[in-house]
């Protein structure tokens, strides 16, 4: 299926194929008009994938200019990244290899969605291949390092979507999409798969795959949501959906990939950036966005992780911290009722003299 543009309906919804700043098959030209009449200031919130809103400065799109080159405009290659004419490789399977390529332009947009035409594949069977490819929205750009070909105690966000797992205690199923946000403090632990710092993730079976494989990120208003597009149903599913997440404007976008003793095709098809119609409030706009430092206010540690035998995320048992806030709530609630039943009590004494 033609990864060249993409109308989307509802949001997250179900993708029609169609061309660029066109729709595709679905709704006539009446429609948009009665979704705004009866949704109103949702729809400034839907990405419809027409071209108005793809940011050509921030996308990675077929055709290709400078194949069997470097580099490309707006696009910086490193490493074993090669060009040809129907994808980026950003590593061969071949083992201890690192590949990646970069955005030109700083991003400045409050609000955006990116979607990846990406594929994975080679000739290992299960459990033999890796590692995978990570998507970056950071501060810096073409410095690599040790995390899937890139630098560690990055600044930004990254999408890890990793292959093999190193930890073998782990009861996740692999390959697994991960989210981290790093304000360059933390370090990603290939030995435990990044469990320590993730913030939430899937399992995603997007290696082998005989179709197109697709994922999209989504940052508005402080929500950050993955999605994928892995069966070939030209359907969105649910991966990640995170709140209270803060990026600041004028990062990179990138991608990356590495492989160690075992090696995988790391391929990226087409990146494309969509600007996200979303009203903000006036203190909002007068907000330097570019000085925001990367953070989540999180009410768990994303140490406090722990692993589902389905693969997805959830927390881990409770902390000394957790068990002394409850531990002063009930207290707290102790207090409280102790004082009302202390009142209640010297009222019904003070009635019971008025009768003698």
């Amino acid at each position: 299926m033609a990864a060249e543009g993409w109308f989307w309906r509802w949001g997250w919804g179900r993708r029609c194929p169609g061309r660029p700043g066109l729709p595709g098959p679905g709704p006539g030209p009446t429609t948009p008009l009665l979704l705004f009449l009866l949704l109103g200031p949702v729809v400034a919130d839907i990405t419809d994938g027409n071209s108005e809103h793809l940011k050509r400065e921030h996308s990675l799109i077929k055709p290709y200019q400078g194949v069997g080159s470097s580099s490309m405009p707006l696009w910086d290659f490193q490493g074993s990244t090669i060009l040809t004419s129907q994808y980026v490789r950003l590593t061969p399977d071949e083992r201890s290899k690192e590949g990646s390529i970069w955005n030109h332009q700083p991003c400045f947009l409050k609000d955006w969605e990116m979607h990846v035409h990406f594929k994975v594949h080679g000739a290992g069977k299960k459990n033999l291949h890796g590692d995978g490819i990570a998507l970056w929205y950071t501060r810096d750009r073409l410095v690599p390092g040790p995390v899937f070909g890139s630098k560690d105690n990055f600044h930004g966000l990254a999408i890890f979507l990793d292959t093999y797992p190193n930890d073998e205690t782990t009861e996740r199923v692999f390959p697994y999409i991960s989210v981290m946000v790093n304000n360059g403090s933390l370090s990603y632990d290939h030995s435990k798969d990044g469990r320590w710092t993730e913030l939430a993730g899937c399992t995603a079976d997007f290696r082998n795959r005989d179709h197109d494989t697709f994922l999209a990120v989504r940052y508005s208003r402080g929500r950050l949501t993955v999605m994928t597009d892995l069966e070939d149903k030209n359907e969105w599913k649910n991966c990640i959906d995170i709140t209270g997440v803060r990026l600041p404007t004028g990062y990179y976008f990138g991608a990356s990939a590495g492989t160690g003793d075992l090696s995988d095709n790391h391929d990226i098809i087409s990146m494309k950036l969509f600007q996200l119609m979303v009203e903000h409030t006036p203190d909002e706009e007068n907000i330097d966005w570019t000085k925001i430092e990367p953070g989540v206010n999180f009410l768990k540690s994303p140490k406090d992780n722990v692993d589902d035998p389905t693969g997805n995320f959830r927390s881990g048992p409770l902390t000394g911290w957790r068990v002394f806030l409850l531990l002063l709530c009930a207290l707290l609630g102790i207090i409280v009722c102790a004082v009302v039943g202390a009142v209640v009590f010297q009222k019904r004494q003070e009635r019971n003299k008025r009768f003698y």
